[in-house]
């Protein structure tokens, strides 16, 4: 087994998503090696009912480069964490939105095998394991527990995706569930939502993650009656795809992550990056 040094946290906290993504990227990009050990990322600056800030340009240049290298789009992997036209349908019913997924869920299996044979996010953040309180809805259980009871001890607010028993396997590749964990953190300033992943791909996976985990708290803090306040996302390891840094292909969405970074200059102040020396190199 090769081995990496052990290196200092490369910290973002950027209130867009996709500037957020983009000084990740090009961390990445413009140092040797392909890897970060760890990643820690913070996003802020959410809106009304939770939405996030997103760069319109930088969003297009990923997913055409996606479909270029036939993976899934952004809105795909996120739909992953979070079924966001479900929860639309549902009209801010909650008990709707989980009796839909569970309807659909053996369908999402048979459309894709080799994805989701293994599972996905939501399915497992909401039915885990059946003699679990509400039937494994680690979610129903979280809003339930804060909305009902007072004096709640913070560690309830907790939901995984990881189970030893399914997922302690020898395979060398098992790209299911690389999100292990999510915490959900009641503030004076709204709710605080923490995840942690073991390893991330950042062009296949990072920014719909991302962006499935915001909305993912966007509708926690609905149903815990307060707005989003931050998410906080911590990466073990954070992986440049198979894609070489200097393939042709790459190159728009190179420059407009660049161009999505200079445009921080109006709120430069809102926006802390910290720096580190060098990325280990990989084999």
């Amino acid at each position: 087994m090769s081995k990496h040094p052990a290196t200092a946290p490369f910290v973002v906290n950027e209130p867009c998503l996709s500037r957020a993504w983009a000084q990740a990227f090009l961390h990445i990009i413009d140092n040797s090696g392909k890897e970060i050990t760890p990643l820690v990322l913070s996003v802020t600056g959410f809106q009304d009912k939770g939405v996030v800030a997103e760069d319109a340009t930088l969003r297009q240049a990923l997913d055409e480069l996606l479909v270029q290298q036939k993976m899934q789009s952004v809105e795909d992997v996120a739909y992953t964490i979070f079924p966001e036209r479900l929860w639309q349908m549902s009209a801010g019913n909650r008990a709707k939105l989980f009796e839909y997924y569970r309807l659909a869920f053996p369908r999402y299996q048979a459309m894709n095998r080799k994805l989701n044979g293994r599972g996905l996010y939501f399915e497992r953040l909401t039915s885990y394991h059946k003699d679990a309180p509400y039937a494994g809805n680690q979610l129903e259980w979280i809003i339930s527990q804060y909305n009902n009871r007072s004096g709640v001890r913070r560690s309830m607010f907790q939901a995984t995706t990881f189970d030893p028993v399914r997922d302690h396997v020898a395979s060398s590749q098992l790209g299911f569930p690389c999100l292990q964990h999510v915490t959900f953190e009641p503030t004076d300033d709204g709710l605080v939502a923490n995840a942690f992943y073991a390893t991330q791909l950042i062009l296949k996976k990072g920014y719909g993650n991302y962006l499935g985990l915001a909305r993912l708290a966007a509708f926690m803090a609905h149903e815990m009656v307060m707005p989003l306040a931050r998410l906080n996302v911590m990466v073990g390891i954070e992986k440049l795809d198979e894609i070489p840094k200097t393939d042709a292909s790459m190159t728009p969405l190179i420059a407009a992550a660049r161009t999505c970074i200079a445009s921080q200059s109006s709120d430069k102040s809102n926006s802390t990056h910290s720096p580190r020396m060098e990325l280990e190199t990989t084999t």
